[in-house]
């Protein structure tokens, strides 16, 4: 126990000296505000993109997934403002708004990847143009991403109601397939916190490498949403601060606690693969194994 105590103290303690050397709190300010700033052309460019190739439902669809992660006080005032702007109408695909929509939501991947570049202290060596482009391809998937699940929203209902016909005894794993909304958001969200730790940055990393800063930040991510929900609804009034700016000051504000958090993700990444923590738990368990098959008596006194 001493020992698992001082892995843990190094690598904590590792990760936060360089969040704050990495200049780490204002990284997160840059990440909370390009997000904030990205919501807006992301889902614009995503609409459009997606009632062209036959997705109605996009809109609510990623909004759903968007939002349904926040504490409610937080997201209405938001949502609601994005589900205006999806209403108007726009004209083809190809306009120059919906093109520096597109341009601007990648604004958001890009603050990511700078931030997680920090957090895994690694220098970026591709050529701006490459990122940039590279950013635009994970907006681009991620639309399409959405408008796969909207497709299924049409289809998955049907199938169901089918197989509730045909096999009436499935009714009840049926109806729990059918309440998509918050495994599916959790789902989505797992993915792309993995993938933006995986790809985004430069240089490579394995899955393993990646998991305990991605299962972190899930947690701590749930942990903050509540207690700043809490604080929010208990004792803040950004409404006498801030007048008609409030919802604005506190998504932006849920944003930065994001953002600290995901970016703490990478520094402990970073701090685990500085110690190989991962590699001797690894060896460690393989070992185990090995004895426990080879010696069984041995293995009862480990």
């Amino acid at each position: 126990m001493p020992s698992f105590l001082r892995v843990v103290y190094r690598v904590a303690y590792d990760a936060l000296y360089h969040f704050t050397e990495d200049d780490g709190w204002a990284m997160a300010s840059h990440v909370a505000l390009s997000t904030l700033l990205a919501i807006f052309p992301f889902l614009i460019f995503g609409t459009t993109l997606a009632t062209f190739l036959g997705a109605d439902k996009f809109a609510d669809i990623a909004v759903h997934l968007i939002f349904d992660t926040w504490p409610p006080s937080i997201a209405s005032p938001i949502s609601n403002e994005v589900r205006q702007v999806l209403t108007i109408p726009r004209g083809g695909l190809l306009t120059i708004s919906v093109l520096a929509a597109a341009y601007f939501a990648s604004n958001g991947v890009e603050a990511l990847r700078i931030s997680l570049n920090r957090g895994y202290r690694i220098t970026e060596t591709r050529r701006w143009y490459i990122t940039r482009l590279a950013s635009l391809f994970w907006v681009l998937a991620a639309v399409l991403t959405l408008a796969a699940i909207s497709f299924l929203l049409v289809a998955v209902p049907v199938a169901l109601s089918y197989a509730e016909q045909m096999f009436p005894w499935l009714k009840q794993p049926l109806g729990v397939i059918a309440s998509w909304r918050v495994y599916g958001t959790l789902l989505v969200l797992t993915v792309g916190v993995t993938i933006a730790h995986l790809w985004l940055p430069a240089g490579t990393r394995r899955l393993r490498d990646v998991l305990p800063g991605v299962t972190l930040t899930l947690i701590a991510w749930t942990v903050g949403a509540l207690t700043f929900a809490y604080y929010i609804a208990t004792f803040a009034n950004y409404a006498r601060t801030y007048a008609g700016l409030a919802s604005l000051m506190i998504a932006l504000v849920f944003l930065y606690i994001a953002a600290v958090i995901f970016i703490l993700g990478g520094e402990i990444n970073a701090a685990m693969l500085k110690y190989r923590v991962m590699d001797k738990l690894v060896n460690r368990l393989s070992g185990r194994t090995e004895t426990s098959m080879s010696n069984p008596d041995q293995a009862k006194d480990i």
